[in-house]
């Protein structure tokens, strides 16, 4: 089935400062070349039958192209975003307003939250992260919210900030994910619901290849995560490398551009 995804250009795209092991504001980043690619993420999408909304830029808001970032949305309920930072705090309010304005019942968060970064959706339960950005009360709120069974996980190494960035589902039922990432428990957890997950590597979650997008058939993937791409086609999926390397310096891949928006308000 086609999916709903909002993104956000990157025209203010830049990284001017350090929230996460990724992030280098010494080094920065090309934003004409980030633009680019992720026009190519973009038109991937389109290609495979997805349809994308665009919210808008603001300026001095650098990291709003991480839409993943801004909501959950499930069964047309939207519940929004709180960030860590107050670098990014004025997204959540951005992205809220958006599916307000749109007509989506939404909820203002209470809690520190960081959206589908940290909110990853299958048929049954939400598995939500935290550890480095959202405060784990935040699962009961939105647990509450959106009648979802939800799965707490710890993440544990500070590459992998967010969930998405270790884990991501490769369809309703089943992911692929990177042990290392999460503490021992949690480890368990993932170990017991998902016997039949796909195992990543090291090399190929260094690369954020777990930030990933899958509808289930294909999967949009950092192009540099080799292995893993050579797994999902052994297991049957379709393979859609990108080049996502100038917003992989500031801590981003496929999925942290691509909000989903599952079911219509």
């Amino acid at each position: 089935m086609p999916k709903h995804f909002l993104m956000c250009r990157p025209d203010y795209f830049a990284v001017e400062y350090a929230i996460n092991p990724w992030m280098n504001p010494e080094a920065g980043a090309d934003r004409e070349v980030a633009i680019r690619q992720w026009e190519g993420l973009k038109s991937a999408y389109e290609e495979l039958g997805h349809e994308v909304s665009l919210i808008d830029p603001i300026d001095g808001l650098p990291d709003m192209v991480f839409a993943a970032n801004g909501a959950l949305v499930v069964g047309g309920r939207v519940y929004g975003a709180r960030f860590t930072f107050p670098e990014r705090g004025a997204e959540g309010p951005a992205y809220l307003r958006w599916f307000t304005e749109r007509g989506y019942p939404a909820l203002e968060p209470t809690h520190v939250n960081e959206g589908e970064g940290d909110f990853l959706t299958l048929d049954e339960v939400i598995l939500a992260g935290t550890g480095f950005r959202t405060d784990v009360v935040a699962h009961q709120e939105a647990q509450e919210y959106l009648g979802r069974p939800v799965v707490s996980l710890k993440l544990v190494d500070p590459r992998f900030y967010h969930l998405d960035t270790a884990l991501f589902p490769l369809d309703g039922r089943n992911v692929a994910y990177y042990p290392g990432a999460f503490s021992k428990g949690s480890q368990e957890v993932l170990r017991v619901m998902f016997p039949d997950a796909v195992i990543a590597t090291a090399e190929d979650a260094e690369v954020l290849g777990l930030n990933a997008v899958s509808d289930g058939r294909n999967v949009v993937i950092n192009a540099e995560a080799t292995g893993l791409q050579l797994e999902l086609k052994r297991r049957g999926y379709e393979v859609i490398p990108v080049d996502l390397s100038e917003l992989r310096k500031a801590g981003g891949g496929p999925k942290c551009c691509t909000l989903e928006i599952r079911g219509e308000k």
